[in-house]
């Protein structure tokens, strides 16, 4: 009897560690056969926004951080330490490793965290005061993202909208939320796995209806948070913004940094869950009257489609060698999805426009979160 019992006790680990190991394996990302072309790939680079260094509350120092970040073959880093800007962060910047590693702050203001990117270094602390925070920020040439708008320090949202963006996934705080769903994988931080923080992931309902009532009236994009302050290699692989560029990325610091921020600015890129499946490839764009192009974070205008001969059409393209499904979402709702490659829909009239992919094979991301965002384009009367 004993023996039988002993042996069922020392059972449960190995069934557990059997199952640890079963799991782990599934749950390695996909990865596109068909990549893009070479001209194609080149417009598009791939980094992490939110990340904490030792300036702040992090737990690593810039030159460990755009280490981990080249080994994980990241074009750019965006630190944001905290601070009415952060100085010694954003004295820090420059290409380290061949990652292009840019600094903005994580201000605390009266109603919340703002982060602050793209600004000429002040001469003197921001407000805490975030209506006038912001143009003085937007003076010295920068934009504003509100940072985890529902979770540690709220955001109180007032009237205005004069904010660049919004954080529709914050990593940090879908840990703290979610630990419990984490727990089953805890051994499986030890060797900095993926799966334990694609678990932790649920979807951002909250955060995509109040984007998708804010971009109602403004030009508002979404930004998927790694809100990094340690286990920096398995966050780095989890959330990626996915920048799209005119041209390839500059060698001078300057003006890589530059092109990156116009970009941010135009809400010319899309966020992907990248630990789940690689994303490099996706496109977002809309056709008007005269073979007008629009691209994510465009707005157009309103003699562009009312009252002309040709509709605007809406296209999606998710060119991947895995099973997606890709919805084009108008006002926050659904109105047309496909497996297929390719999503073309003609434009049901003004509102904001945006591209929900979802994949469609056996993966550790849960069936009803989005594996890719993309930011809205806009039909506006006025």
């Amino acid at each position: 009897m004993k023996k039988k019992l002993l042996a069922a006790v020392l059972a449960i680990p190995v069934l557990y560690l059997g199952w640890l190991g079963f799991e782990s394996l599934g749950s390695r990302p996909y990865v596109n056969a068909t990549p893009p072309a070479p001209v194609q790939n080149a417009l598009e680079i791939e980094g992490v926004y939110h990340v904490h260094t030792k300036f702040s509350d992090g737990h690593a120092s810039v030159d460990e951080l755009a280490a981990q970040a080249s080994r994980e073959k990241l074009d750019f880093l965006i630190l944001t330490d905290h601070g009415n800007p952060n100085f010694e962060s954003l004295r820090s910047q420059g290409r380290k490793d061949g990652v292009l590693v840019l600094a903005g702050s994580e201000l605390s203001v009266n109603r919340g965290h703002l982060v602050a990117l793209g600004f000429r270094t002040p001469d003197r602390n921001f407000s805490q005061t975030a209506e006038d925070a912001v143009p003085e920020v937007q003076a010295l040439g920068g934009f504003t993202i509100i940072a985890h708008p529902y979770s540690k320090v709220k955001w109180s949202w007032g009237d205005v909208s004069v904010y660049s963006g919004l954080e529709i996934i914050n990593a940090d705080t879908m840990f703290k939320n979610n630990v419990g769903r984490v727990l089953p994988y805890l051994p499986l931080l030890l060797f900095r796995s993926r799966l334990p923080l694609i678990r932790m992931l649920e979807h951002p309902e909250i955060n995509l209806k109040k984007w998708d009532q804010r971009a109602a009236t403004s030009a508002v994009y979404g930004y998927f948070s790694a809100d990094a302050h340690l286990y920096y290699r398995a966050i780095f692989s989890l959330l990626h913004l996915h920048v799209l560029l005119d041209k390839p990325l500059e060698d001078g610091f300057d003006a890589a940094a530059g092109q990156v921020y116009a970009a941010l600015r135009k809400g010319r890129f899309f966020n992907a869950i990248e630990a789940a499946a690689g994303a490099r490839g996706f496109r977002f764009n809309a056709s008007a009257a005269g073979g007008a192009a629009f691209r994510m974070g465009d707005t157009i205008p309103a003699g562009a489609w009312t009252g002309a001969a040709e509709p605007v059409w809406f296209e999606a393209r998710a060119p991947f060698s895995f099973a997606t499904e890709i919805h084009l979402v108008h006002d926050g709702r659904t109105i047309a999805s496909t497996r297929d490659d390719i999503l073309t829909v003609e434009a049901q009239g003004q509102g904001v426009y945006r591209v929900e992919v979802f994949l469609k094979e056996r993966s550790a991301l849960a069936a009803d979160i989005p594996w890719i965002i993309s930011n809205p384009i806009f039909l506006r009367k006025d």
